[in-house]
């Protein structure tokens, strides 16, 4: 698969506390695997730990991960339903003020404000508001564009794309400690540690 993108495969869970440390100028640790099953299990494993800002990167999509580091669902869904009804009412507003307010007009003795007359406009507009909404909004909470990503200061990490597997813990993590983090990604069976610097 090279040249393909590397597959962001799971990111944070907001921690409760967090310990200051001399972290200057380090992003975090990347470890590297090489296989699929290498990277579920260092994933359990530092979850099991308690770190809680990981980001694995991949070649091809791995379900298992979404639910090993427990992905946190989005605000996106709320906002598309809100909009969802934001682009309903807009429809029967602009359409009552037409029809029975700026141009009231009587066709065939029916009654200016005809409700089942607006459904059809009221739902286009229905599925324009959420689709745009979804549409901006994930680009807009993942950070896009993103241009750049302290993990492309890793030499290997161009590999995310072709055949190997990454786990980066963040050095805003509460439990990371520099030291301790790489003998532990170590211990998990990664082929390298690396420092990622910002």
């Amino acid at each position: 698969r090279t040249g393909t993108t590397p597959t962001v495969q799971a990111t944070r869970r907001d921690s409760v506390m967090h310990v200051s440390k001399d972290k200057t100028g380090l992003y975090g640790l990347m470890a590297e695997f090489d296989t699929a099953q290498g990277i579920v299990d260092a994933s359990t494993q530092a979850v099991a730990a308690g770190y809680s800002k990981l980001e694995a990167y991949t070649p091809f999509p791995i379900e298992e991960l979404n639910d090993i580091i427990h992905k946190k669902r989005t605000i996106l869904p709320k906002l598309v339903l809100f909009m969802a009804f934001c682009g309903m009412m807009t429809g029967f507003t602009l359409q009552y003020w037409a029809s029975a307010i700026e141009y009231p007009m009587n066709i065939g003795g029916r009654p200016p404000a005809t409700w089942p007359a607006f459904v059809i406009p009221s739902y286009e507009l229905t599925i324009l508001f959420s689709a745009l909404t979804a549409a901006i909004g994930m680009i807009a909470l993942n950070g896009l564009p993103q241009p750049y990503h302290p993990v492309f200061n890793v030499d290997r990490f161009s590999l995310a794309s072709s055949d190997k597997f990454f786990l980066v813990i963040e050095a805003e993590d509460a439990h990371f400690a520099k030291e301790q983090t790489s003998s532990f990604l170590q211990s998990l069976g990664a082929k390298g540690v690396y420092d990622v610097a910002e």
